[in-house]
């Protein structure tokens, strides 16, 4: 196939030629006009459409062609070196590697841009140089595509803009020029088996993994017998708590809290009225606590006993790792509570999603820390942890803002909690949308495990003193 309609000889065969010649020199001798071959006028329009071709090639074309593939490489090159080294996924190291074939093949095309261009010594410079704009097309788009969609930084999102629209115009000022291209199937389709490889890879590690929902770890929770002191003043309820991760990935702990819940359940003595259950359901969004429906059951708001920690925060659990624990909660004999509820939970974020600095502890809300109007609600007080959030890869880390994640470890008289927030700096009040929080969720892979309540029946123990 040729473009620009050039071909690799100058008209006929040598043998052709020598015919020609000697037919011109017997009707020189002869004094015959002799009619040119259809090939030689061939030859003769090819070598006039060449010459005016390469007249045509301008050093000012040839430079912003170079304006567009030189920085893409370098570009290309930087990316993709730092997904190799830092990426956290495979797919986001093939990517790395994808990134520096195509800044190979740009500098490739910026070389031959240089001989098509002035010496021509090269018969498929032309070719070299189209492959070259042509791959800086398919990876700028892709990186524009990609800060479209992520990225905060207007720097790169023009830069990228300009560099794929650069690229289309270098490939139409390469077109127009002398290209020869052998075998145009094979190539064409080694071009777009390639392209599309690439693009499925890119799709895989920026739009589809980002999104997908994975397993998350579990929170198991066992209570023992309460064990009575020697004094039989005072008793102990023991309480197991297990964390097991049975992903595939490895999860970073962001906070932890067990509470206990003291409730006192007074039986009442006649069968309770209906409108005495639609009050009751009616309570289940204001109190942790879901008490069922009972018809004899009177249960009152329960209060909390005890709460706390249960693992450090900032810690991780590998994939397939278990973790144990235990922590006992006592009481007086005297104690009012009929039952006790224990609720265990714990939340997480992918260690494939994000780097995570040391979750630091930044003051507590009835002191010096800041804590937003939305943590507040309730009347919960809270201790505030926060620590610096790294992307998974190289191109978010440039083109997003930095970001950083708070944790509220939230406790009050009617239980505790917790909440985790991540924003850019001063955006911490800030209350995002449904769809923003989900895709906050889904992109850095914000799990939460809950467990409880297991109710624990006092009257036993209560009765030995």
């Amino acid at each position: 196939m040729v473009i620009g309609l050039t071909t690799q000889d100058d008209g006929a065969p040598a043998a052709t030629r020598h015919q020609v010649s000697a037919v011109r020199d017997t009707a020189r001798v002869r004094g015959d006009r002799v009619k040119a071959p259809p090939w030689s006028r061939v030859g003769a329009r090819l070598r006039a459409f060449r010459t005016s071709a390469g007249a045509g090639r301008s050093p000012v074309t040839m430079t912003l062609i170079l304006l567009v593939l030189l920085p893409t490489t370098v570009l290309l090159g930087f990316f993709g070196i730092q997904d190799i080294r830092t990426a956290l996924t495979y797919p986001g190291r093939i990517t790395g590697a994808a990134l520096i074939v195509f800044a190979v093949v740009t500098l490739l095309g910026a070389i031959a841009v240089l001989d098509h261009w002035s010496r021509g010594s090269f018969a498929y410079s032309g070719l070299v140089a189209l492959l070259g704009t042509l791959a800086a097309f398919v990876a700028n788009g892709m990186l524009l595509v990609e800060t479209l969609r992520d990225g905060d930084s207007t720097a790169y999102l023009t830069l990228w803009s300009l560099l794929t629209a650069g690229s289309v115009c270098a490939a139409v000022a390469v077109c127009r020029t002398t290209v020869v291209i052998p075998a145009p199937k094979r190539l064409a389709a080694a071009v777009i088996i390639t392209t599309a490889l690439a693009v499925a890879n890119f799709s895989y590690e920026y739009l589809f993994q980002p999104s997908r929902r994975g397993a998350k770890p579990l929170v198991k929770m066992s209570v023992g017998e309460p064990v009575l002191r020697q004094d039989r003043k005072a008793f102990a309820v023991p309480v197991d708590i297990e964390l097991e991760n049975g992903a595939d990935v490895g999860f970073y702990v962001l906070g932890t809290e067990f509470h206990a819940m003291g409730e006192e359940v007074p039986l009442s003595q006649k069968d309770r009225l209906h409108e005495q259950w639609r009050a009751d359901a009616e309570n289940w969004s204001k109190a942790q606590e879901k008490h069922p429906l009972s018809r004899r059951e009177i249960h009152q708001t329960g209060q909390l006993v005890a709460a706390q920690p249960w693992m450090p925060i900032g810690t991780w659990i590998e994939a397939g790792e278990k973790l144990a624990t235990q922590t006992v909660v006592q009481l007086p004999m005297d104690t009012p509570y009929d039952q006790l509820a224990f609720y265990a939970t714990a939340s997480f974020a992918r260690k494939d999603r994000l780097g995570l600095e040391r979750l630091e502890q930044q003051g507590y809300s009835w002191r010096e820390g800041h804590v937003p109007e939305w943590v507040k609600k309730g009347g919960l007080d809270s201790v505030i942890y926060r620590g610096r959030l790294y992307e998974n890869n190289a191109l978010d880390a440039h083109t997003r803002d930095p970001r950083w994640i708070t944790v509220y470890w939230r406790f009050g008289t009617h239980g505790a909690d917790l909440a985790e927030n991540i924003a850019r700096q001063g955006e911490e009040d800030r209350i995002l949308p449904g769809a923003e929080s989900r895709d906050l969720v889904e992109r850095y892979g914000l799990v939460k495990a809950v467990t409880g309540p297991y109710e624990q029946t006092l009257w036993a123990i209560k009765s030995r003193r």
